[in-house]
């Protein structure tokens, strides 16, 4: 195995898990790798010239059989080594398939995937337009507040550079390096996300997991009220599979139900998710996320090392864990404070929260990057739903 990005997590599921692995990473791990004796090979994520064959053909001559991103920034290199070391070119297609929002809409709704209205903006006129459309498609009249549009960027993981546009000033605020990019319309409904383990383009594990609210908190598995949906929510993930002819891996897809129980397609990421999904399933389910992942992409993996490596859905899963993503609600901090009420529920396990190194914060642009998590477990996804939502409400840095 190649462990494209650093992530210890992964790392030492690859060593418990008895598989031979390096890890492809930028210059500075090299010096944890050394000391730990952890098998290492230097590279540049962000460099794209002339040389960047010479990593798959580094990995070929380590005997390599597949390389494995683990961020949204190696998933075209993985696509690219992939499609050397399997000798399968559609792969690195695959990959930017992955990886451009736009290209991703479009081979979505080719697979009669449903996806709300998009279109690429390559400056702020593009968006203005969009807006203006979108809305007299809704009949909107002079005077009427606009149904909002998502601005995101092509090739961003998750919440980062996306936006949401409502007016013209909005479209102003959106800094030049970020176009090109995707706009769609609004779909208003429960948004959600789903984590699938796929080997030999069967699903082996498919976990709901419950967004409080988008960019600030997660929980799994889901509350029943989501739950029941599974069986539709499986059948779409299949139809994403056969769609993007995915034989192997993850992936991590985001959908809508509207409140006319209509599903649509969000988008999909082909790594990790964000917001320490892979360690929320460990706590609640027992089974190593990232020792998944290794065997999903494995194509030495048995039928029977997959089948019995993991659990039941729901069924063998241990209450529920979730976590909430800290922003500061004020404009100067000086110190990190738990509140009482959180620290005290009998739902807190522990917080990854450190203290702030300025006092002024910086305005969140889109939906920005939380300064760390808070965790919680327990029985009830009701209580773990409204705890997790109260925490919006509350201080952690004064």
């Amino acid at each position: 195995m190649a462990l494209l990005g650093w992530c210890l997590n992964a790392v030492e599921a690859a060593e418990t898990l008895d598989r031979r692995y390096v890890v492809v990473a930028p210059d500075w791990a090299q010096a944890y790798c050394d000391e730990h004796g952890i098998p290492y090979i230097p590279w540049n994520f962000e460099r794209l010239n002339d040389r960047s064959m010479e990593i798959a053909q580094t990995l070929k001559d380590r005997g390599v059989d597949v390389a494995i991103p683990i961020f949204e920034e190696t998933v075209e290199w993985a696509g690219a080594i992939n499609s050397v070391l399997l000798g399968n070119p559609r792969l690195l297609g695959q990959s930017m398939l992955m990886r451009d929002k736009s290209l991703m809409k479009r081979r979505a709704q080719l697979g009669g995937i449903r996806v709300g209205i998009f279109e690429e903006a390559h400056d702020r006129e593009d968006v203005i337009r969009f807006l203006k459309r979108v809305n007299q498609t809704l009949l909107k009249l002079d005077g009427d507040l606009n149904d909002p549009i998502h601005f995101k960027a092509f090739d961003k993981a998750g919440c980062l550079g996306h936006r949401v546009i409502r007016t013209p000033d909005d479209v102003d605020a959106i800094p030049d390096e970020e176009f090109p990019a995707l706009m769609e319309s609004h779909l208003d409904g429960w948004e959600f996300a789903v984590e699938a383990w796929i080997h030999q383009g069967k699903i082996r594990f498919l976990n709901i997991s419950e967004y409080v609210t988008l960019g600030y908190s997660v929980f799994v598995p889901a509350t029943p009220e989501l739950e029941k949906y599974r069986p539709r929510i499986r059948a779409e993930v299949e139809k994403l599979v056969r769609t993007f002819d995915i034989e192997f891996g993850f992936i991590h897809p985001e959908y809508f139900v509207t409140s006319d129980e209509e599903m649509y397609f969000g988008e999909v990421a082909y790594r990790p998710p964000g917001f320490k999904v892979f360690e929320l399933l460990e706590r609640v389910y027992g089974f190593n996320a990232y020792q998944g992942l290794i065997l999903a992409f494995d194509p030495k993996t048995t039928e029977e090392e997959i089948t019995a490596f993991f659990p039941r859905e729901v069924v063998d899963a241990k209450g529920h864990a979730g976590c909430f993503g800290v922003y500061p609600r004020r404009r100067v901090v000086s110190r990190l404070e738990i509140p009482e009420e959180t620290e005290n529920h009998p739902y807190f396990e522990s917080h990854e929260l450190t203290p702030p190194l300025q006092d002024t914060v910086t305005k969140r642009t889109a939906f920005g990057t939380h300064w760390g998590l808070v965790y919680f477990t327990g029985e009830d996804p009701h209580q773990m739903r409204d705890l997790l939502k109260r925490q919006e409400e509350l201080d952690f840095y004064v």
